[in-house]
């Protein structure tokens, strides 16, 4: 009986092989040489190979429907289409060259989707190998790797602050799938809750944006667009090894079955408390311990090939060894629900509702007890329709209705107020022709406890050849935030901060013109800013309020304090012997208006960040070098103080440069492992400050990530 059931199985094995169909081919450049070591992936079947060093492949399928994808970094995929029957097939593959992303989608700029090389709103996109290379563990890891002018640094009680070219956090907008996020650490978003697991790319927007996305996006918009399931399932887990007890551990499940696709996304990780002495061995800091997790999940239903629906849920939770007696905590929900139907020709409607809160508590570990001091709630509504029309016309309009709630420690007997906005705008592009694309847009924002803000925007790019030229004039505004408008705050027995009912929304003219040469390896990005600030939020001493331990107090207030002009120079390279570099400077100088002519901005002028890394890709493993760094230029700026009872206060922040040297290497496309040694010039500062590099010196770092689906694709 045992012979004739091993004979049975062997016989079903032999007719299943037999069933199978060959599929054999090359895999080739536009110019025909062959592409060495591309990956073939079957989509939502586990079956793949790789080319030899010769470009050829050879593949076994059952009879059936298949779509395959040759794959390759530095250039664009290619798919192909197949119904096999038992005969044996040819197939070639032909990849073409995009080494510096020119055909990447972005939609920040416009709002619609844009291949990267012919937006005309100029764009950075930080692409998720970008991000892997650097082992960011999250969003303001990668931004300030990649982001000359941009600067993270220390305030009250290390509190994190956000400065880019003289513009602090605030001026700067972070949105989500295009969506706001609530809460703040300061004055800028708590980035802990940003983790990079579940991100298919980061887009920059510089300059004000006032006119698609309203408040906040004076200075910049960062939109980070998060991934779909490929393929499918998918399945990771990672783990994370740093100095200070550092650690990072995750993992994500991403299916795609029929109409549905899901993806999911975890990550936990902590920094143990540790002391940074300087070199001149006259003080130390201590930097508190932290702990947190992040629960991500996306889910799309495509009932049919006009409707989309896509759901997004998040929790977040952070806790910080602030004493002996107190944790720091702090939690956030997220939700959204978003529907987009294509109702027409060329026609598509976007309509989503988001939910999003963020709570910070105290945590007195002795008694086990939970004070909340703080919760910010924010329900938007949004509709957007977006028409493509003959002769080159793309017009999208929308609207928005944003509830925003705030209960605070910071205000009087730990009060709440509420505030409502709502939008209408639209926006018209137009590609007169094979040189010239035109933009024209208007919004109007209504704030309940404010004012009325009208954002215009005119902006066009002209080609020829492989030089664009592009120039803008955009509006922007940022109205008062309810801390603004209602702060009652005793500063640690110093001076009290009060806030301001009478203020009014700031407002900024910029202006900017760009040119730029870009080609298959190389591009050279140069764009030129003036903005022109006007009633700017701030706070200024108050004499005639005195605080109970002080003679005045801080008060919000409109100031017409400065002008700001700058610029931004990026030259990128990659070529196809696996060798790339990015380098980007960004310089600003302030222009101000006070009596004296004090600057009071601590943004350093000059800044650069560089990258230059070598790949090589063999059969079944992959290997990626990369030396990258960031230098801060020296400041010399006024403050107040120490004791906060002077101000006018000549201050200097020294120059500063931190580098890293990572080696990525990844073995049968499932097992990657990163090793690094990051400020591995061993910089440490003279005199620690607030705005100092948080570092005690030369760190090494390792990092293990599985993809357990193509393990079981090679197994089988």
């Amino acid at each position: 009986m045992r012979l004739a059931l091993c004979l049975l199985l062997l016989c079903l094995s032999l007719a299943a092989r037999s069933a199978e169909t060959i599929v054999r081919g090359t895999v080739k450049s536009e110019s025909g040489k062959p592409m060495p070591f591309a990956y073939i992936t079957v989509s939502g079947k586990p079956y793949a190979t790789q080319a030899d060093k010769n470009g050829l492949f050879s593949l076994s399928l059952p009879s059936g429907q298949y779509t395959l994808k040759a794959q390759l970094q530095g250039y664009e995929d290619d798919t192909k289409e197949l119904n096999l029957s038992q005969e044996a097939v040819t197939l070639d593959f032909v990849l073409k060259e995009d080494l510096i992303n020119l055909n990447a989608v972005t939609v920040t700029g416009t709002r619609t989707p844009r291949l990267l090389g012919e937006a005309p709103v100029v764009t950075q996109i930080i692409t998720e190998d970008d991000i892997r290379k650097l082992d960011a563990t999250n969003v303001r890891d990668v931004l300030q790797q990649e982001l000359p002018g941009l600067e993270f640094t220390f305030q009250m009680d290390q509190q994190v602050a956000l400065s880019m070219q003289g513009l602090g956090g605030l001026a700067i907008l972070i949105l989500v799938d295009g969506e706001r996020l609530a809460g703040e650490t300061l004055d800028n978003t708590d980035f802990q809750r940003l983790t990079t697991g579940d991100i298919e790319r980061i887009e920059v927007t510089k300059g004000a944006a006032s006119a698609l996305y309203g408040s906040n996006s004076v200075g910049a918009v960062v939109n980070i667009i998060t991934k779909q399931a490929q393929e499918g399932w998918s399945a990771n887990v990672n783990t994370h090894f740093s100095a200070h007890e550092e650690q990072r551990h995750g993992g994500s499940v991403g299916v795609q079955r029929g109409k549905w696709n899901s993806l999911t996304d975890v990550q936990y990780d902590q920094k143990g408390t540790f002391t940074i002495h300087d070199l001149e061995g006259d003080g130390a800091t201590t930097i508190y311990g932290t702990r947190q997790w992040n629960f991500n999940e996306k889910l799309s239903f495509q009932p049919d090939e006009r409707n989309t629906l896509t759901a997004r849920g998040g929790y977040y939770f952070h806790e910080r060894d602030y004493s002996s007696y107190k944790d720091n905590r702090a939690r956030d929900f997220s939700g959204s629900l978003r529907w987009l139907r294509d109702v027409r020709e060329h026609g598509k409607l976007d309509l989503s509702y988001t939910f999003d809160r963020y709570d910070k508590s105290d945590y007195y570990t002795e008694i086990r007890k939970d004070f909340l001091s703080y919760k910010n709630r924010q329900n938007t509504l949004r509709a957007l329709y977006t028409q493509d029309f003959s002769h080159g016309i793309t017009w999208v309009a929308g609207g928005d209705a944003m509830s925003d709630y705030l209960m605070s420690y910071q205000f009087e007997d730990d009060g709440s107020h509420r505030q409502m906005t709502a939008d209408v705008f639209s926006q018209a592009e137009w590609q007169i022709d094979s040189h010239w694309d035109v933009i024209a847009g208007l919004r109007l924002d209504w704030v309940s406890s404010s004012s009325v803000n009208l954002s215009p925007k005119l902006a066009a790019m002209y080609k020829v050849g492989l030089f664009k030229l592009r120039g803008s004039y955009s509006r922007g505004f940022r109205s008062p935030t309810l801390k603004e408008r209602y702060m009652s705050f005793d500063m640690a027995d110093i001076f009290t901060i009060y806030g301001n009912t009478e203020l009014s929304s700031e407002h900024s003219h910029s202006f900017a013109l760009s040119a730029e040469y870009a080609q298959k390896r190389y591009s050279l990005t140069a764009t030129g800013f003036l903005n022109l600030m006007r009633n700017e939020i701030s706070t200024i001493w108050d004499l005639s309020r005195p605080s109970p331990h002080a003679s005045g107090s801080m008060v919000y207030a409109n100031i017409d304090g400065r002008n700001i002009a700058g610029a931004d120079v990026t030259f990128m390279a990659r070529y196809t012997c696996g060798i790339g570099c990015k380098v980007s400077y960004a310089y600003f100088h302030e222009f101000p208006k006070n009596e004296g002519g004090y600057n009071w901005s601590d943004s350093r002028p000059h800044s650069l960040t560089a990258k230059v890394d070598y790949r090589k890709t063999l059969k079944n493993y992959e290997f990626d070098l990369l030396f990258s760094g960031r230098w801060l230029s020296q400041v010399h700026y006024y403050g107040y103080s120490d004791d906060y009872s002077q101000h006018n206060v000549p201050l200097t922040s020294p120059r500063y440069t931190i580098w890293k040297l990572a080696l990525s290497q990844r073995v049968c496309r499932a097992y990657n492992l990163l090793l690094s040694i990051d400020n591995i010039f061993n910089y440490r500062s003279k005199t620690f400050s607030y705005n100092s590099p948080v570092t005690s010196g030369r760190a090494f770092s390792a990092t293990l990530s599985v993809d357990i689906d193509e393990i079981v694709k090679r197994a089988k």
